[in-house]
Parts: structure tokens; C-alpha cells; sequence
């Protein structure tokens, strides 16, 4: 339950320290792991996207500028947007030895600072799972306006579809199960769709969906803003590149399994730990094994306070 009124006010406070702003976007004040989980997701990203030298990119919620920080180097501008004014400090001193980018810090549901057609592609990870379905939808339509026609998007959002999803979903209905209904519930709190309501929102808000996954705890979204650009071709090759963007099957078994430890209570540290012995299994192993083994650290410090 909060007392915050609006976006901006909630992650302000999630991020009043750099290290919180880590943790808040990250789970971990690890430079480290914030660099591995940075680098898997850049690579969904620049996959889905097909990113090119000449681009000009949209990052919408780049928080600490954990993606950004890998694909600014890639492209000729990535732009930064946040409603936080502390996630945007923290950003900009990680990104501070890049050239190529800029910042805009937003003060409601739009992104009313960016010209129209600015931008080639966009992109929005572990954003939306923090919004009402109504500003969900306001960012999707303001992301066709910033987008070039034929210009490309992706996105992900909690899959309320998936057993595993579900699951996820149960934490939050455990949380409100015995809630006092007069207070208010958290205001960036984790929401959860579905792919026919991501199809819709793409649909009304000026895009062709190219390709959607949704086979792991994500809704992954790959969509073109109509007007110009070959959406066949496009969507043949987000289809043929799919193994490259969509959470793997291990992904989504060691995500499980992290629940299990970390919320559930059903599986034991130490047995989760046998889990992300043997790096032959896949490129997420050694990515959860940090990130695991900080969220246990945190766990740890946040039962001694």
C-alpha cells in the first residue's frame, strides 16, 4: 500500500540513493550484474529492432541506463526518457563517457518533449508491468507518434498467460488478498496482460504487429508504426530471429525457480544454488547466478535492518 499520488513522486523515492536506483530497476547495487543483465536485454532489443550504425533510438523508461548504456555505442543517438529525476543523475553519470546520447525527463503519461517522427526505432523493457492499462496504452500511441513512419518498436510486459506468469501474478494477489480497501494500492505496483491486449493496443494505437512471444512470464512485442516500410519482409525477419529475442525456456525455468527461493519458499538457497552450477546449459546461468546471489545479499540485509 503507498501514499505516493503519481509515477515520478513513487520512483523518485525507489531511487533516492544510486544504489537504490539499481536495485529498483535491477534488483542489485552491482555494477556487475547490472552490466550482464544489461548486455542479455541489449541483445534482445538490438535483435528485435534490427539496430543499424545510423539509427536514432528511443529508450522509454531508461531508468539507470542499465540497456542504454550497451547500445549507445551502437547506434548514431539514443535518447534516455524517464519520469524519474533520480534514476536520470544516476543514468547520466554511467553513460557519461558516451557522445551520441540525450536525456528527457518526463512529467506525466507522454512524451510531449519529443518531435513527431523523431525517431527510427523505440523500445521499452520491464516498463509497462508498472502501469495502469490506460497510461500503458497513452505511451504506445505517443511511441507512433515519435516513431518515423515504418519506424520499429518493441516492448515486453508481465504475462498473465503463462503458468509462470500466473504465479507471479499470485504474488500480487497475496499481497491485497486481506489489503485495507481504504488505502491505495501501490501506484507503479506490477500489472500483468495478455497478447490479445497487446495486439489491440498496437492495433488502435498505429501499429502492424511483427511478431509476439509469449511463451515465457513476458509479453514480447515487435510492431512497425504503419505508413511506409515493407511489413512482410520485416515480419519475416523478426520470426527467423526469434530465438535471439524471446526468454528462453531456461529463463523462464531459473526465474521460476528464483520465485521458489526468494518468494515463495518452496525451494531452499542452497538448492537453488545447484541449479546455476553448470555454465554448459546456457548463456543465463552465469547470468543468474549474480543476479541471484545479489538479490540473496540484499534479502539478507534487509532482514537485519
Amino acid at each position: 500500500m503507498s501514499t505516493f499520488l503519481n509515477y515520478k513522486t513513487f520512483w523518485d523515492a525507489k531511487a533516492s540513493t544510486p544504489q537504490d536506483a539499481m536495485i529498483a530497476v535491477d534488483g542489485s547495487s552491482n555494477e556487475d550484474v547490472l552490466r550482464h543483465t544489461g548486455a542479455y536485454s541489449a541483445r534482445q532489443v538490438a535483435v528485435a529492432l534490427d539496430l543499424q550504425p545510423t539509427d536514432r533510438v528511443l529508450e522509454l523508461g531508461c531508468g539507470v541506463g542499465r540497456i542504454g548504456r550497451e547500445l549507445a555505442p551502437r547506434v548514431a543517438h539514443w535518447e534516455g526518457a524517464d519520469i524519474s529525476t533520480n534514476m536520470l543523475k544516476v543514468a547520466r553519470e554511467r553513460l557519461a563517457a558516451q557522445a551520441n546520447i540525450g536525456f528527457t525527463e518526463l512529467t506525466r503519461t507522454s512524451l510531449r518533449p519529443l518531435a513527431d517522427a523523431s525517431f527510427d526505432k523505440a523500445y521499452s523493457v520491464a516498463v509497462f508491468i508498472h502501469m495502469d492499462k490506460e497510461d500503458f496504452y497513452l505511451y504506445v500511441e505517443d511511441l507512433a507518434r515519435v516513431l518515423k513512419p515504418g519506424g520499429l518498436l518493441y516492448f515486453d510486459a508481465w504475462n498473465l498467460t503463462s503458468a509462470v506468469g500466473w504465479r507471479r501474478f499470485a504474488m500480487e494477489i497475496n499481497q491485497h488478498r486481506n489489503a485495507d480497501p481504504a488505502l491505495r494500492k501501490d501506484v507503479a505496483r506490477n500489472q500483468f496482460t495478455s497478447p490479445e491486449e497487446v495486439r489491440a493496443f498496437l492495433q488502435h494505437a498505429g501499429f502492424e504487429t511483427l511478431g509476439l512471444f509469449a511463451d515465457s512470464p513476458w509479453v514480447q512485442a515487435v510492431a512497425q508504426r504503419r505508413g511506409t516500410g515493407d511489413t512482410a519482409a520485416q515480419a519475416r525477419r523478426v520470426q527467423a530471429s526469434a530465438p535471439r529475442i524471446v526468454y528462453t525456456p531456461l529463463w523462464t525455468e531459473l526465474f521460476s525457480s528464483m520465485m521458489q527461493v526468494l518468494a515463495e519458499g518452496t525451494m531452499s538457497p542452497a538448492d537453488g544454488l545447484k541449479l546455476l552450477a553448470d555454465d554448459a546449459r546456457g548463456e543465463e546461468i552465469a547470468m543468474f547466478r549474480a543476479a541471484y546471489g545479489a538479490m540473496l545479499r540484499t534479502a539478507a540485509a534487509n532482514q537485519a535492518l
